[in-house]
């Protein structure tokens, strides 16, 4: 075409995005002679259009076919994309006014307009221009720009995601100045409720979660779908509900009316911050119903409980995408004391954000030593907003907006150490269901499965509001009474098809557990010492062996100070953690101690479990004569008296006497009784047991396979009851298993993940299982290529291990 043609035309604007900025990372020979290089390119890509004007880094071309305007622009786009110049185009056909200067005219400037709303890498299209070819378009919605009064439709080459257009009505949404990290599951979710019918979606969460930002990106990736805009209303400035449709009035700048101004309009209204409004929920359902195309994204700590509310509750940050936000704010190197700091911060974005603002003057170690102060320590810049300055401000937001009622249960619940039943809640603090349930609702408490917990950054806050309370020694005492009441149900559960339901329920209350004995020891002796005695026995068989131990000794001082106390239960619980520690000697000194005290009182079922220990320390010392007469004669004062719990211990104990001696026929003889009497007590424990023992015997004979599928029952049972010294014992027979059979690599993973287990509880194996380990050890040998395998078993878990174990044997 020649240089200045009459007719329809379609202009092809560009301009480079960020030219100030290239200069400055370029250099100004640089930024030259990369000007120079996108020249050369674009002209070689444009050269079926006519160059119309060139100035400073903008082109203006004509073409007189739109296709070939559009094919020239993808052509331009591709020849850049290795160069760091980038740089925005639009498209636009029309019939441009022609003068002796060249064009000019409304269309000339349209197409401008157009190009001026894009970014860098994107190609912007006009309707006119959409019209008129076939091409991969992707919709970006009606859009009003600058100096045009009429809406119009607008395109985009491709299907790549740009932020939204830089027009001046469709959009109002906030650029957030930081870089966003992480939550494309979050972002695809809602997206998709968005896109597929839902019309009203509440961001919940509390304060810190990144509820605005996430909320803004999926709002920026719809402005191509809703034709009428997507527009941010700021809510946190209100307190007034009925100034909510005013202000949704006023930012869409509607004259007559919110609801006559939206109408049919698809419009897509993002209201941040709507908990302190909550009350102008039904001004939005009334809104609703008037205009069918209307869709609202809500960021709210609070539910607006309206019909056709979607509720998305808003996780933490995963922690890989916790450690990501903290490395690309702090500029810092992701390590393994990052990865704590950000689990310690809930991995929440906010707190993640402030702690890396620290790093200025703080190395992520100093910041996690100093986390006990982490609701003041954790400040943001000057432009943070007033509501998130600090971790304080942001919790205090939400317990300002909470009733009196709510305030006092909030405080209240903090007395529960990582989370609490329903039942516990209404008994310890009087919970109200309604007003938990409001808690829930303004995402101060969570609620998983049948759970209350708090993140620890807002329980953090909840306990210096117990601590202000009046009551707040009565609601502790109330605790440590509930949970030893629960101690204690669970220890009369021991035996029997309860037991595993039971010891599952104090696992869940662990915490709670330990805050409860916490409180009482500084508080009420009669009730720590009631707390330990009932506890012990759970902890140690957890592998908790050196805190029981504690606990035991704690408790048994303050018995001694107040003679009522009985100290047969704590010094029993003492020497047997002291034995599976390898302590012998404290462990005979406590147990004399209980025996004497026994006798004193003749106190048979304590004498026969007195005589039991003081037998297994002579066993676990080599003493088998002294330990065998010890054993019979303390099943002969259980038969006495009815103890029927001690005969099989004693019946297991002789077996492994025998065993050590080389009679294996005794041995199966012992654990096979051992068995039987278990099953009459219904002790799933106690069975785990006796099998293990069966094993050891089935080794000593040569039988793998009979071994195997024995310490397979026992480990599955073992698993049930969390039993892990009897894991222990069932990894390292199955360590022996794979040797015999001559899996060397096999038996190296089984022995490292049971030598791992074993440090980790600080346990003492028995004579046996220290004999088991040299058999095992004397397979393997030094051979150095088994290295990977003991590797691998150490770095297993618990449930890898036991998995690992049972492979190859269902």
């Amino acid at each position: 075409m020649d240089r200045f043609s009459s007719g329809t035309v379609t202009f092809l604007f560009t301009d480079i995005e960020g030219s100030t900025r290239l200069i400055e990372e370029l250099g100004e020979a640089g930024y030259v002679e990369a000007l120079a290089e996108h020249r050369r390119l674009l002209r070689r890509a444009f050269s079926g259009g006519v160059e119309v004007d060139t100035q400073g880094d903008a082109f203006l071309y004509a073409f007189r076919h739109p296709a070939e305007a559009l094919a020239a622009a993808a052509q331009g786009q591709q020849a850049l994309r290795s160069g760091p110049v980038r740089v925005r185009m639009g498209l636009h056909t029309g019939k441009p006014l022609l003068t002796g200067e060249g064009y000019a005219g409304r269309e000339l400037h349209r197409a401008a307009r157009i190009a001026a709303s894009g970014h860098g890498g994107q190609v912007v299209v006009s309707a006119a221009t959409r019209a008129l070819v076939d091409g991969d378009l992707t919709e970006l919605g009606e859009h009003r720009l600058k100096d045009f009064d009429e809406p119009v439709a607008l395109f985009q080459l491709g299907r790549q995601r740009f932020p939204p257009l830089k027009t001046i009505s469709n959009t109002n949404l906030p650029r957030p100045a930081s870089s966003f990290i992480g939550r494309e599951r979050e972002w695809e979710d809602l997206l998709g409720l968005l896109r597929n019918g839902s019309r009203l979606v509440t961001l919940s969460g509390p304060g810190g979660s990144g509820k605005t930002r996430l909320a803004l990106e999926v709002a920026s990736e719809l402005v191509p779908v809703f034709k009428a805009g997507v527009f941010w209303v700021g809510l946190a400035p209100l307190r007034n509900p009925a100034l909510v449709t005013e202000t949704i009035a006023q930012t869409l700048g509607a004259k007559d009316g919110l609801a006559e101004h939206v109408s049919e309009r698809e419009l897509l209204l993002l209201l941040d911050n709507f908990e302190q409004v909550v009350e102008a929920a039904a001004d939005l359902s009334e809104l609703l119903e008037q205009c069918p195309n209307l869709r609202l994204l809500v960021t709210s700590r609070e539910l607006l409980r309206i019909a056709g509310e979607v509720e998305y509750q808003v996780p933490p940050l995963a922690e890989p995408e916790a450690v990501e936000l903290f490395c690309e704010r702090s500029r810092l190197e992701p390590d393994e004391t990052i990865a704590v700091l950000c689990r310690r911060l809930d991995d929440l974005p906010l707190a993640v954000e402030l702690a890396a603002a620290r790093s200025r003057v703080l190395s992520p170690a100093q910041i996690l030593e100093r986390l006990s102060q982490r609701l003041d320590l954790l400040k943001g810049g000057r432009d943070a907003d007033p509501r998130q300055q600090t971790l304080r401000a942001t919790i205090e937001w939400s317990h300002g907006l909470l009733t009196a009622d709510e305030q006092q249960l909030f405080a209240r619940l903090a007395v529960f150490a990582g989370d609490c039943t329903l039942d516990a809640a209404e008994d310890v603090c009087d919970a109200d269901l309604d007003v938990l349930q409001s808690l829930v609702d303004k995402s101060l408490l969570r609620h998983t499965r049948d759970r209350f917990w708090m993140l620890e950054t807002i329980r953090e806050f909840a306990v210096e509001r117990l601590q202000s309370l009046p009551e707040v020694d009565q609601t502790r005492e109330r605790h440590a009474h509930w949970y030893l009441r629960l101690a204690k149900t669970a220890h009369g559960a021991s035996r029997g098809a309860a037991q595993v339901e039971w010891l599952v329920r104090l696992d869940a209350d662990l915490e709670n557990l330990r805050s409860a004995i916490g409180w009482a020891r500084s508080h009420d002796g009669r009730l720590e010492v009631e707390l330990v005695e009932t506890t012990w026995r759970f902890l140690s068989g957890r592998g908790l062996l050196r805190e029981a131990l504690s606990y035991l000794l704690h408790a048994l001082e303050t018995a001694k100070r107040a003679p009522s106390f009985d100290q047969t239960e704590l010094l029993y619980g003492a020497a047997y953690v002291a034995i599976r520690t390898g302590d012998y000697v404290a462990a005979h000194e406590w147990l004399t101690q209980r025996l004497e005290l026994a006798r004193a009182r003749g106190d048979a079922p304590v004498i026969a479990g007195s005589l039991v220990g003081l037998a297994l320390v002579a066993e676990q010392e080599g003493e088998h004569e002294r330990a065998r007469t010890l054993y019979l004669e303390a099943a002969d004062v259980a038969r006495d008296c009815g103890d029927t719990e001690i005969l099989p211990i004693v019946a297991y104990n002789l077996g492994e006497i025998a065993l050590i001696e080389g009679d294996a026929e005794t041995a199966r003889t012992q654990f096979q009784q051992t068995l039987e009497l278990n099953r009459e007590l219904s002790d799933p424990g106690g069975e785990a047991v006796a099998l293990v023992g069966l094993s050891l015997v089935a080794l000593a004979e040569g039988g793998a396979d009979e071994a195997a599928a024995l310490l397979g029952s026992s480990l599955r049972l073992a698993s049930d009851v969390g039993a892990l010294e009897l894991i222990f014992s069932c990894l390292l027979g199955s360590a022996e298993v794979a040797a015999q059979g001559g899996e060397a690599a096999r038996a190296a993973r089984l022995l490292a993940a049971a030598d791992a287990l074993r440090e980790e509880m600080g346990y003492t194996p028995s004579p046996l299982e220290r004999e088991q380990r040299a058999r095992i050890a004397t397979v393997l040998g030094d051979d150095a290529t088994l290295a990977a395998a003991q590797s691998e078993g150490r770095a297993l878990t618990l449930d890898e291990a036991v998995a690992y174990a049972l492979e190859e044997r269902d």
